[in-house]
């Protein structure tokens, strides 16, 4: 049987991409999880019954580092695909040179210390990047949260309120090494929450600017300071770029009797204890707990806790006790999430009146908005997220929807109201913040025309298709009074979250 240049090209992208996974013992699902993508579709591209697109190869040239040869594969292919000519005659890639566009930086190794003192914790990151993009990076983002009573968000809420976590004492210093040269780095606030911080590091000082262009590599060093007033009895690592090696280290007094354990999620998984255990070295009068892992999946958290057994709990509060599972809707709860069964939930929404009331409208989505990036730290959102006014304890038709894709800026949606939709409908399983430890099976239209009000009052149309149509409708629902239980079929029950197999799975349409 006779195949065509086209299947030849596919075939030749699925051997390659095979090659290099293999070669760095990976499974399809750990190479998928990485890429985050379905586990599902790494098999089908290897087994040829899907074809690659740009986004794929992109994404597994950058996690396999193939020196461009996953790209080149794909390039043959996609020329030949649209029927272009001249790809048998490029120069071939160049081994630590070439480079994919659009893959943006890699973490090789990231080393994280959190160190106690007499006047609280100090925090050191240690991050060696390499800028695997087509464009010079001239900042990067890092984020500082505590909570002070982990086991007890209402608690923790109150006192960050009245004890704001403020820029001045995390006194943050942040330098770049270039190999023995040491530049300080100038920062600029991004995000500034009670008990969260987002922080540009960016690549410049008084002395000019040092971006890392593509192909460069860089080690950058940043450091911090919280007063055990406001640091609670945990230490949280996200990952949010391709990373090959992460490792924490705690450093306690071993004068308090520290006992430490470790959780871990991702988006294939719920909470669990961490793979493989955290080791201890005492050292004079320090207990030093060590732990690794290669390759954690993008969007995975490790979290290491601890107690100290010599100190009664309203001195150092404990967090759960290992093993305790913490329920998802806690965790929503513990950032200010009104729940289920709270009459405002059920309540309609107050229109603004625009632009008279404008500065109040910008006040409410700034405090969405500031939620969304708080959310991201708690859980990933493959299916894309949002969230309403009411759902603060905000009684304003305000909310904000944003797409799978955590890049795109949300859209904001005042006064919304649904004008129009498909007769066209499907059903998925959608999860709410204010009741997250179950999902249901909602039908919705494949397409709703919203109108919706601008910052001056004048009201525009908007068309949302699938999962955005998805999206904007349960958050008007919200606005509306209504939960998206209100809408599944009568007689099919809500599925627990811990049965629920979709989590990290974009909706399929």
């Amino acid at each position: 049987m006779t195949t065509s240049p086209i299947e030849r090209a596919a075939d030749s992208f699925a051997a390659e991409l095979a090659r290099h996974r293999t070669g760095r013992g990976l499974s399809k699902k750990q190479l998928a999880t990485l890429m985050g993508f379905d586990p599902s579709y790494v098999s089908h591209v290897e087994g040829r019954r899907h074809r690659p697109t740009e986004d794929f190869a992109r994404r597994a040239e950058a996690v396999l580092e193939a020196s461009g040869a996953i790209w080149q594969r794909f390039r043959e292919y996609d020329e030949l695909r649209h029927g272009r000519s001249g790809g048998a005659h490029r120069d071939p890639p160049v081994p630590g040179q070439w480079l994919p566009p659009g893959t943006g930086l890699v973490v090789e190794r990231e080393t994280a210390t959190l160190t106690h003192s007499e006047d609280g914790y100090h925090c050191a990151i240690r991050r060696e990047l390499y800028n695997a993009g087509t464009e010079p990076v001239t900042r990067y983002l890092v984020r500082v949260a505590v909570d002070r009573y982990p086991n007890d968000p209402g608690r923790s809420n109150r006192h960050h309120r009245e004890h704001p976590l403020t820029f001045a004492e995390l006194q943050l210093t942040a330098y770049r090494d270039d190999g023995g040269a040491r530049e300080p780095m100038h920062w600029r606030a991004k995000h500034d929450r009670d008990a969260f911080k987002e922080i540009w590091l960016l690549f410049e000082n008084d002395e000019g600017r040092f971006p890392l262009y593509p192909g460069d590599r860089v080690t950058i060093e940043y450091a911090y300071r919280v007063g055990r007033d406001k640091w609670g009895p945990w230490f949280q690592r996200a990952v949010r770029l391709p990373t090959r090696h992460l490792a924490v280290r705690l450093d306690l007094p071993v004068g308090l009797d520290p006992k430490v354990w470790g959780a871990a999620t991702s988006l294939s998984a719920e909470e669990g204890p961490l793979r493989t255990p955290i080791q201890r070295a005492d050292d004079g009068g320090r207990a030093i707990f060590e732990w690794a892992t290669d390759d954690p999946p993008l969007n995975a958290r490790y979290r290491m806790q601890w107690r100290f057994r010599s100190q009664p709990p309203d001195v150092e509060p404990e967090g759960p006790a290992p093993g305790t599972r913490i329920r998802a809707s806690d965790r929503m709860r513990a950032v200010g999430i009104v729940q289920r069964g709270d009459d405002l939930l059920r309540q309609q929404a107050r229109p603004f009146d625009l632009p008279r009331e404008e500065q109040l409208a910008r006040d409410v989505v700034d405090r969405l908005s500031g939620l969304l990036v708080r959310l991201d730290e708690l859980h990933p959102f493959s299916k894309g997220v949002g969230i309403a006014a009411p759902q603060l304890g905000l009684g304003w038709a305000a909310a904000l929807v944003r797409p799978a894709d955590r890049a795109a800026e949300p859209v904001v949606l005042l006064n919304p109201r649904v004008v129009d939709s498909s007769p066209d409908t499907d059903e998925q399983y959608e999860g709410c913040l204010s009741f997250f430890d179950h999902r249901g099976l909602v039908p919705r239209p494949l397409r709703i025309d919203v109108e919706h009000a601008q910052w001056d009052g004048s009201r525009v149309i908007t068309s949302f298709e699938y999962a955005m149509a998805r999206l904007v409708a349960h958050e008007i629902d919200h606005l509306e009074g209504r939960l998206y239980a209100d809408r599944m079929a009568p007689g099919v029950p809500l599925v627990p979250v811990e049965e629920y197999r979709e989590s990290g799975n974009p909706w399929r349409y």
